[in-house]
């Protein structure tokens, strides 16, 4: 029991004696400190340290690290779909020729800018050929688009009704576009000549663009834009 005595009190004198190490310090001169708060301070300072630095330095790269953890399911995403593509990709190349083969087709079908006296001179034989009268063939305002020209063409005609359909297919059939709009067919005015129908509609067809109208428009728009563009 006495053992047990002294025990206690040796560490109570111990842990008495390291409190007291504690006491009196004066902050101004820390290096006449005892060693046990110089320890303390020392750890201390550490710790403070580890603290900052992960808050000024660790916690960013802990967002960045987070950033790239919320991007994985997207890029995941992008990946599948990227294969996917590169799985097709001979059959997407197919896809690609066979759209410009026909965009090119098309593009065949529009006259140029030289060729439109030719057109229009296609489609008033498509009428005379067919035995209809032209009381009207006025082309209108060309309207210029993106890269192409809409012509309207107001067009009166008369004959018997089976010559006009045939004249509307003629015009259908033209190697050109040009399409029929806002049709209206009544009976001829004239008595003398019953049966005969009288055909009125707008003829559009249609031109692409040369390279140095496209350029213009380019301009033309680039221009408005900046027109548009509220001042700073």
């Amino acid at each position: 029991m006495a053992t047990i005595k002294s025990l206690n009190f040796d560490l109570n004198a111990r842990f008495q004696a390291f409190a007291d190490q504690f006491k009196g310090l004066d902050p101004k001169e820390p290096g006449q400190w005892p060693l046990a708060p110089k320890l303390a301070a020392c750890a201390g300072v550490t710790v403070s340290v580890i603290l900052i630095a992960w808050f000024v330095l660790l916690s960013d790269e802990q967002t960045a690290l987070q950033s790239e953890i919320d991007r994985e399911p997207v890029l995941r995403q992008d990946y599948t779909q990227k294969l996917a593509q590169a799985v097709n990709l001979p059959e997407l190349r197919k896809q690609k020729s066979q759209v410009e083969e026909y965009v090119n087709q098309l593009e065949k079908q529009l006259p140029g800018k030289a060729e439109m006296d030719a057109l229009l001179s296609d489609i008033n034989n498509a009428g005379i050929g067919r035995g209809l009268q032209f009381e009207l063939f006025r082309p209108g305002q060309e309207v210029v688009k993106d890269y192409y020209a809409e012509l309207p063409i107001s067009v009166r005609v008369t004959g018997h009704y089976h010559d006009v359909g045939a004249f509307a297919a003629d015009v259908a059939n033209l190697s050109r576009i040009v399409t029929l709009n806002n049709m209206s067919l009544v009976a001829g005015l004239n008595k003398d000549q019953p049966g005969v129908l009288a055909l009125e509609a707008t003829a559009r067809t249609y031109r692409y663009l040369d390279p140095s109208e496209v350029e213009a428009q380019k301009k033309a728009a680039a221009a408005a834009a900046k027109a548009g563009a509220p001042r700073k």
